[in-house]
């Protein structure tokens, strides 16, 4: 592959730094913005002289943890859909196409109706979406003809098996533990703490990521062109749908199960011009975490005091955005 001309270089860079930009504001804007309406030297102060009182502790306890973990989230999930859209070819995939957020809700659902959300549902989440992950390659393996359209109906099939499971929790549990299950089924970070292994596991993710860019590039070509260009494409494969599987699974224990991030993201870097996985893969990860922490920041101000599920503020945004999307593509197309 011929590599990238100076202007095209210069581009990008602009357009990262652009995103970095985006994810500092969007970072400072969730700190500075909630129920609690605080001034800039009161918030200046907490964030510099954290001394226990009322002002550092909704800083530090409740506003920077909710931020780092919707940026976190929102990264993972954004580098899953980048990935899982090239393996799969298709460009309406999204990281929970393995039935992952299916297997991960089963698992958070079980431990709320136990009684031990508070000391297992994260465990549980991620038991059940590394499960469900196993569950799909499994099953889709067992045919001489593995392919990625197998994989993809292997992975819908499971999807709706472990719906049927969610109804059946939902319609047998008590009252007091329905609203728990509705709200981590919409996605919802009220409860959400970021730790070092989120942090390792985005690192981790990223740098497999661009280590792979240019055989990415190859694979969005087709499996034989990549072959050609001498990709090891089985090894590739394994490599991508791994990371991603773990990386979505993480994202889900974090938040729930947050919708359109992993999908609208991509597309929307693309549309700017970002098709070189190179860029695309750190831009995603930016734009993503950005995306999250600014639909969360509404979630939890819109009503206020009220918090809504920031699952449904993505789909309220990503739903037009991906039409928007939609059609430019449509008119690029027939024009």
């Amino acid at each position: 592959m011929t590599p990238m001309s100076p202007p095209g270089v210069k581009r990008h860079m602009y357009l990262i730094t652009a995103l970095i930009l985006l994810s500092v504001v969007s970072l400072l804007v969730a700190v500075g913005t909630g129920s609690v309406t605080l001034s800039m030297t009161e918030l200046w102060q907490a964030v510099r002289l954290p001394d226990g009182n009322a002002s550092s502790l909704i800083v530090w306890d409740i506003r920077i943890p909710r931020a780092l973990a919707a940026f976190l989230c929102g990264g993972l999930l954004a580098l899953s859909g980048v990935v899982m859209q090239v393996l799969l070819r298709n460009p309406l995939a999204d990281p929970y196409i393995l039935g992952v957020s299916g297997g991960a809700a089963v698992g958070a659902l079980i431990a709320i109706t136990l009684g031990a959300a508070a000391l297992w549902m994260t465990q549980a989440a991620f038991a059940g979406a590394m499960f469900s992950v196993l569950l799909v390659f499994g099953l889709a393996a067992r045919s001489r003809h593995w392919s990625s359209t197998r994989l993809l109906l292997t992975g819908v099939v499971v999807s709706a098996g472990w719906g049927a499971l969610i109804n059946i929790l939902l319609t047998t549990s008590t009252a007091n533990t329905v609203q728990s299950m509705l709200f981590w089924l919409m996605g919802d970070l009220s409860q959400s703490r970021p730790n070092l292994w989120h942090l390792l596991i985005l690192i981790g993710g990223l740098a497999i990521l661009l280590s792979q860019a240019r055989h990415l590039n190859a694979l969005s070509r087709g499996d034989l062109s990549a072959a050609a260009l001498g990709v090891n494409v089985a090894r590739l494969k394994l490599i991508l749908y791994f990371s991603a599987a773990l990386m979505t699974a993480t994202a889900v224990t974090v938040a729930g199960s947050v919708g359109f991030v992993g999908l609208v993201v991509p597309h929307m870097l693309r549309l700017l011009g970002a098709r070189d996985h190179r860029w695309l893969i750190p831009g995603s990860l930016f734009l993503g975490g950005s995306f999250l922490v600014l639909a969360d920041t509404l979630a939890r101000t819109i009503v206020a005091p009220q918090q809504l599920p920031v699952g449904v503020l993505t789909a309220l945004i990503g739903v037009p955005l991906f039409l928007v999307i939609l059609h430019r593509g449509y008119r690029r197309e027939t024009s």
